[in-house]
């Protein structure tokens, strides 16, 4: 195994604390959305974070599969949107676990194609490896009407 690249990142105080990365792109403060009892506010969370990561991953690795099999897709106008669900288990304090729906969106291919790009991506996309068994992932292929 050859680490390609590594990135560290530091949270301070928690879901209602501070963020950032070590070269400083990522640099804001977290808030804890009312409905998870916390007071909102226009920081972000820990869902959002990990959503944003996975789709982009998801988009690159959804590039990459149409690269190795040759079949041309829009690289720019791909879209992939995740969306991570924070639930809790049985009213257990401590039973919260994620789930994830992951919408892609690829112009220019048909049904067939992009299903196939799709589920080979979800193989290959380090999130959806580190997800694996993990937390409950549902696929989408949204196609144009």
């Amino acid at each position: 195994m050859k680490t390609l690249y590594e990135a560290t990142s530091t949270a301070e105080g928690g879901r209602a604390g501070h963020v950032v990365s070590e070269d400083s792109p990522i640099d804001f403060n977290l808030s804890v959305p009312k409905s998870m009892g916390g007071k909102g506010g226009n920081g972000a969370n820990p869902e959002q974070l990990f959503g944003s990561a996975y789709a982009a991953c998801f988009g690159g690795a959804i590039q990459a599969v149409a690269k190795s099999k040759n079949i041309k897709i829009d690289d720019e106008n791909i879209s992939v949107s995740a969306t991570i669900g924070f639930c809790q288990e049985d009213q257990k304090e401590e039973g919260f676990f994620l789930e994830a729906t992951i919408d892609c969106y690829i112009p220019g291919v048909d049904q067939e194609t992009g299903e196939d790009l799709v589920e080979a991506a979800h193989e290959v996309c380090p999130f959806s490896k580190a997800t694996r068994d993990n937390i409950t992932v549902t696929l989408n292929l949204l196609m144009d009407e």
